[in-house]
């Protein structure tokens, strides 16, 4: 028999928010609305978070630390730069689709933050932006990968597939995250691959089975 664990206040607020924002944009929506669709006393937002602002920002926080968490839990692996590339990529892309609403609203709402808010952003997204930059630059240097493209362009193109998912990614669509991220990093890595070079050990892997 299965367990179901009710909601926290904190987690129900940002539900609310997400599926307010996402209807009527951020502009729009009041606190009184959020705390409505929450079921929740103003109070408790408040005690939550300073600001509808701060909220806005908490709906994108748990996405991007858990992004920078994944970056780190791969990093350590001391993979080939080939494999940790593409390691990297899925999780961006499963994390991205498993908080597709909060992805959603964050793409088109983002820009609303507070200066303060917009830097908090900046910062986390160019710790996993910098590591990218630094992973390919160094694959590019040992002939693992092609120096076809720069860094820099390599990782604005890896993030662009990646940011865009909100816009045409549907939760029980044709394909899974799964399918969908081993299906980018599938051709990142194939722009990236030298010529006569090998496929990566997860490639042989995979085309082994």
């Amino acid at each position: 028999m299965s367990i179901e664990i009710e909601p926290t206040t904190k987690q129900r607020i940002i539900a609310a928010a997400v599926a307010l924002f996402a209807e009527r944009g951020f502009d729009a929506t009041s606190v009184n609305e959020v705390v409505a669709r929450a079921a929740v006393a103003k109070g408790a937002l408040y005690h939550h978070f300073a600001s509808k602002d701060d909220l806005l920002y908490e709906v994108y926080r748990e996405l991007i630390d858990r992004q920078v968490q994944g970056l780190e839990q791969i990093l350590q692996q001391r993979l080939s730069a080939a494999d940790t590339l593409r390691a990297l990529i899925i999780d961006l892309v499963v994390t991205t689709t498993a908080r597709a609403a909060e992805a959603t609203v964050f793409f088109h709402e983002g820009h609303r933050l507070s200066d303060v808010n917009q830097e908090r952003v900046r910062r986390a997204r160019r710790t996993i932006h910098d590591a990218v930059i630094e992973l390919v630059r160094a694959g590019q240097q040992n002939s693992e990968f092609s120096a076809i493209a720069s860094p820099e362009i390599v990782t604005f193109t890896v993030f662009g597939l990646i940011n865009g998912l909100p816009i045409w990614y549907q939760p029980g669509g044709g394909k899974t995250p799964t399918e969908i991220a081993t299906e980018l990093s599938d051709l990142i890595l194939a722009g990236l691959r030298p010529e006569g070079g090998r496929p990566s050990t997860a490639e042989q892997r995979r085309d082994a089975r």
